[in-house]
């Protein structure tokens, strides 16, 4: 069992609600306080920030994985992020203080949610290297190998933002994967 499906099992009695949102509905948006923690049933989300010409795309969410507007959650203050669903979504629902009872019920559930965070950190750390050293057709190659269900949930204009490339750019390694 790996360790989201163990966090998973093990939050069963903490889940307060599930939540349905239709595709392109916002989970939360920047200057809102959001300090629940969701898990994803079923559909794809995307966690994102705008400047003044453009989206960044930062994160995905998608079936089995958990999502947050991380920096709300932690600090308890508005978060910087949107948060939309990409396809129609069913989350599971847990608040930061159903979700700090389960952690600090056992030490076993501390340790899980710092291995949790430490997987959000290396993600992080990944992407963060993968933008400031790769090319786009290496960054390609990196997020494919870690993540190739990505490219089944997720539309090619938002992978495009993520990775940090326009839409054409990845039409084209794509296209000479074939």
């Amino acid at each position: 069992m790996n360790l989201q499906e163990l966090i998973i099992q093990k939050l069963a009695p903490y889940w307060e609600a599930d939540l349905y949102l239709k595709r392109n509905e916002f989970l939360c948006l920047p200057g809102q306080k959001n300090t629940n923690m969701y898990f994803v049933v079923k559909g794809s989300l995307r966690v994102f920030i705008e400047d003044e010409t453009e989206e960044h795309t930062i994160r995905f969410g998608y079936k089995n994985s958990f999502i947050s507007a991380l920096d709300s959650f932690l600090k308890e203050t508005p978060t910087n992020f949107y948060i939309q669903a990409l396809k129609s979504c069913t989350l599971k629902v847990i608040s930061k203080s159903e979700f700090l009872k389960f952690v600090n019920s056992s030490k076993e559930n501390e340790q899980l949610w710092v291995q949790l965070l430490e997987s959000f950190v290396v993600q992080q750390i990944e992407r963060e290297n993968d933008l400031i050293t790769f090319s786009p057709q290496k960054r390609f190659e990196r997020v494919f190998k870690r993540s190739p269900q990505l490219f089944q949930e997720i539309p090619q204009k938002h992978i495009a933002s993520y990775l940090r490339m326009t839409p054409e750019t990845l039409s084209r390694i794509l296209k000479n994967l074939d």
